[in-house]
């Protein structure tokens, strides 16, 4: 079992056990005095957990609908005729829909309960469930009502993964892509356990610095929205049959083109973008039909814009960091770059 600690200002320290089975270590990490335990989870995950507690288990629609205030306000009043309190524990058992509803739940339940992060999917093992970022959609954006509320602890069991079907797979890698250009090195020749292992440590190393996204900062928390920006808008604006890590994936090419664009890498680099998204079987290219302009608009709202502009995430010469007030026509000419 590789554990990873996450360490955060305040004494909020954390661990992150990586490995086949992590799922049966639950009790171990739970934090003391629990008196009952709350399993979110959704129908179709056939993952059981023991709290070692009583432990009632509460189920949410499943897809990103269910990432809506209203599934926030009925977990809460099933917590309610459960009677949780603060001396008990919030368990997500699923992916990064799970895991960001649930951890909603639990930061505004009673002012903040405790919550245990089981992550069932690569996608929620690599990024979702790290991190301590719980939050809901609205029709306006993905993940505009949330919180800061860091779990007690996170179980990246990498023996469930085996039962996941190719394509949720392969949206986790979507994620995955994203660490290779944030300094995880030979991340497509690691074992699974390590892959995983070596993905949260490298949030955790970025969280430690900068747990709730300094909006001053061009080079902490935001960067882990690498390829974000176009990913969100994408699944705002339309039914484009996109996993989440799908639409990572063409986010990555496109923040590739749009920095070319702007001078800051070469064509190598950009490059070097299509070919490992490519190598995790993820889309490079727009879906056809979308609407540039939609695009623009909803990327216009994105939350790192503060105000300064059409805002994101690009590479550079040194490294990855927040770049605002782009332009409208550069942004157009990145679009059509990575069009059908």
């Amino acid at each position: 079992m590789i554990r990873v600690p996450v360490a955060i200002d305040g004494g909020r320290a954390y661990e992150v056990l990586v490995g086949p089975g992590a799922r049966h270590r639950l009790v171990e990490v739970l934090p003391s005095g629990i008196g009952r335990a709350a399993v979110v989870t959704q129908s179709g995950i056939d993952v059981e957990v023991d709290a070692g507690v009583d432990q009632e288990t509460f189920l949410i629609p499943q897809g990103e609908e269910a990432k809506t205030l209203e599934t926030v306000e009925d977990l809460c009043r099933d917590f309610g005729r459960f009677g949780l309190t603060r001396a008990d524990v919030v368990v997500a058992v699923g992916g990064g829909v799970v895991t960001d509803t649930a951890g909603f739940a639990a930061a505004v339940w009673h002012r903040g309960v405790p919550v245990v992060h089981v992550a069932t999917t690569l996608l929620a093992q690599v990024d979702a469930a790290i991190g301590g970022k719980t939050g809901v959609n609205l029709p306006e954006g993905k993940n505009l009502v949330g919180a800061f509320w860091q779990p007690a602890a996170v179980l990246c069991d990498t023996e469930v993964l085996s039962t996941l079907p190719p394509r949720e797979y392969r949206s986790g890698c979507g994620e995955m892509a994203k660490y290779a250009f944030l300094g995880v090195e030979r991340l497509r020749d690691l074992p699974l356990d390590e892959a995983v292992a070596a993905c949260v440590a490298c949030k955790a190393a970025v969280v430690a610095g900068d747990e709730r996204e300094d909006p001053s900062g061009s080079t902490g928390r935001a960067t882990l929205n690498y390829g974000h920006t176009l990913a969100h808008a994408l699944e705002t604006v339309g039914s484009y049959d996109l996993r989440h890590g799908e639409a990572v994936g063409i986010g990555l090419v496109f923040a590739a083109e749009l920095a070319a664009r702007l001078g800051r890498i070469d064509d190598g680099r950009v490059a070097e973008h299509r070919a490992v998204v490519g190598s995790y079987d993820l889309p490079t290219s727009l879906p056809s039909g979308v609407d540039h302009v939609r695009l623009i608009e909803v990327m216009a709202r994105d939350k790192k814009t503060l105000g300064a502009g059409l805002t994101f995430v690009l590479d550079g010469r040194g490294g990855v960091e927040v770049v605002r007030g782009v332009s409208t026509a550069d942004v157009e000419a990145g679009l059509k770059a990575v069009a059908r």
